[in-house]
């Protein structure tokens, strides 16, 4: 977590976003270590864990990461919850919580962690045309 800790300080040191600092770990080793990008890329999806996920994945030449575990200075939300799930991190351990976050003006969770868009849907039937192109291809399932 220390190191988590020492990411989060040079992110908000640096003016790159909030204070969420990530390691990923793989028997014992540092594999992945970042922190919020959020406000020096422009971009809403840089959290820690995310850049993690893609850093470790790039190292260890694998989306699946389930020999994994992460450490992280705050609770993960919703988007990296998921990003979690798909990378298959077997343990996540968190510092923080949301109400800490909320603390210090971070609305990480509100009702079901999906914010200020409607779904729709759209064009169905040429959609499911897609998936049943990629159904009948030799593939690996992700």
């Amino acid at each position: 977590m220390q190191i988590a800790i020492e990411e989060a300080r040079y992110g908000i040191n640096h003016k790159h976003g909030g204070p969420f600092g990530c390691v990923i770990v793989k028997d014992g080793k540092v594999v992945a270590r970042a922190h919020n990008e959020v406000v020096r890329r422009k971009d809403a999806t840089n959290h820690a864990e995310i850049r993690a996920i893609q850093l470790a994945s790039k190292k260890l030449r694998n989306f699946d990461l389930s020999e994994c575990e992460l450490y992280v200075t705050g609770r993960p939300c919703p988007m990296c919850k998921a990003a979690l799930k798909w990378a298959k991190i077997s343990k996540v351990y968190f510092g923080c919580d949301y109400e800490d976050a909320k603390d210090i003006g971070f609305e990480e969770e509100k009702g079901d962690g999906i914010n200020g868009y409607t779904e729709m849907p759209l064009d169905t039937e040429l959609c499911k045309g897609i998936y049943e192109e990629y159904k009948k291809m030799p593939h690996i399932l992700y």
